[in-house]
């Protein structure tokens, strides 16, 4: 069996076009609400945070919905043609009125200026489970380790796509009045996502791949661990398979506790610890994230021979380890040393090897007709930690001590490792190949 190299790829263009929205969201709007509008910081965060508690209701709705369409364009296309076209339509608005804002003030633009970014969150939200679930919905169960780490590195190259193009158009001194106008941005960014969307109409055909997956389906009906209740004549997961379904999204919201708390407090306590400046901790996590994306690839060969479970529970181990670690050091050191960046390094593959193979293992357990429910619940539970660990977090450092960071994050992510040890099911392993057959993949 073959991974379709060239087809999961070109899947992959919806979630390059994702990751180079939420980039420059990130970046942006808080640069926009603090700058441009002086919105006090804890209102433009509680902004920030809204498209996580909106994620928390739509992304598992929108995938259910999609897992219904009987669309000619298929399931997930529909949402993402209309999800793309209204996001690109909306976000281009923002620097419009962000710079109509500063020339003239007016509480009236203020508003409209949340409202229009309240109902760009909704559009992407629209289209985000569907999106994710393509992949699955066009790859058979043994090789989605190994496209969803294609995936990710299509979403990593949107990514650093955006900061390329913010490096080369923003790369100049600022304009005298201190104003920065990010049209050009947006409208390339917005050109971005067109041209993943219009990739996904002409060269995927989603209705003739899921037709091939479904006939996949039927010739291996080992890999469908739903059973059909005689009562109800309905396909329904064993009590075992629940059981093991609900220890993994509880892992998947432990290291997502540990991770994401690390990520959005690591600056500020760089800064209170190491005595780092903003730029040298921004590099910590670049070089994390440079680690992680370099380990992609191999690290769904490697759950490919090895299992998914085995790798994240390795990775799990790995990054609870370079968390308390980095505690270890904050002992004995206030300075940040540069043999930190090898802990970094190992933290950006143990996230690789955690994130390539959980949704995987999710999606393992239901049936193709349920795939964007079941992912839905992924992104449920990875957004509820989301939300709640940088308050919890933030708690800790302000009324404990900034110290607190990494062993709070070492110990959810810990906690992780237990209760995976409770997944029994998801775990599809592919048969390693053998001599030059190793370098066989399909176009």
């Amino acid at each position: 069996m073959k991974l379709n190299t060239k087809r999961t790829m070109l899947v992959g263009f919806a979630f390059l076009a994702i990751c180079a929205f939420w980039q420059m969201y990130d970046n942006l709007i808080p640069l926009m609400l603090t700058n441009t509008f002086h919105v006090n910081e804890t209102i433009s965060g509680a902004i920030m945070a809204a498209d996580n508690v909106l994620a928390l209701f739509l992304l598992p709705l929108f995938g259910s919905l999609s897992d219904k369409c009987t669309s000619k364009l298929g399931r997930r296309r529909p949402f993402i043609l209309v999800g793309t076209l209204l996001a690109v339509c909306l976000m281009v608005g923002l620097p419009l009125i962000n710079d109509s804002y500063h020339a003239a003030p007016s509480s009236t633009k203020l508003l409209a200026f949340i409202v229009l970014l309240g109902l760009l969150l909704i559009a992407m939200a629209t289209y985000r489970s569907p999106a994710v679930a393509l992949m699955p919905d066009v790859t058979p169960k043994p090789l989605r380790s190994k496209a969803n780490a294609i995936i990710n590195l299509m979403g990593a190259v949107g990514g650093v796509l955006y900061l390329i193009i913010t490096s080369v158009l923003y790369s100049g001194p600022n304009p005298d009045n201190g104003h920065i106008s990010y049209v050009p941005l947006f409208l390339i960014v917005g050109g971005i996502m067109l041209t993943a969307l219009l990739v996904l109409l002409f060269c995927v055909n989603e209705p003739k791949l899921c037709e091939e997956q479904a006939e996949y389906e039927k010739a291996h009906p080992e890999q469908n661990l739903a059973q059909t209740n005689e009562n109800t004549n309905t396909e329904e997961l064993p009590a075992e398979v629940k059981r093991s379904l609900s220890f993994l999204l509880v892992s998947i919201a432990l290291w997502f506790i540990g991770y994401n708390a690390i990520t959005t407090w690591f600056t500020t306590y760089a800064q209170n610890v190491w005595n780092m400046s903003l730029g040298n901790a921004s590099l910590c996590l670049t070089v994390a994230t440079v680690g992680a994306i370099a380990s992609y690839i191999p690290v769904g060969n490697v759950a490919s021979k090895i299992g998914r479970r085995k790798t994240i529970r390795f990775g799990v181990a790995l990054l609870a380890s370079c968390f308390f670690t980095a505690f270890l050091y904050t002992l004995v050191s206030n300075q940040f040393n540069p043999l930190l960046y090898v802990l970094f390094v190992l933290v950006g593959v143990a996230w690789a090897s955690i994130n390539v193979n959980s949704l995987p293992m999710v999606v393992e357990m239901c049936k193709g007709s349920d795939v964007g429910k079941f992912t839905g619940l992924y992104y449920t539970f990875s957004m509820s930690a989301q939300t709640i660990t940088p308050i919890a977090a933030g708690f800790l450092l302000r009324n404990v001590s900034y110290q607190a960071l990494f062993p709070y994050a070492a110990f959810f992510v810990a906690c992780a490792f237990i209760t995976m040890g409770f997944v029994k099911h998801g775990d599809n392993k592919v048969e390693a190949k053998k001599g030059l057959e190793v370098f066989d993949v399909e176009d």
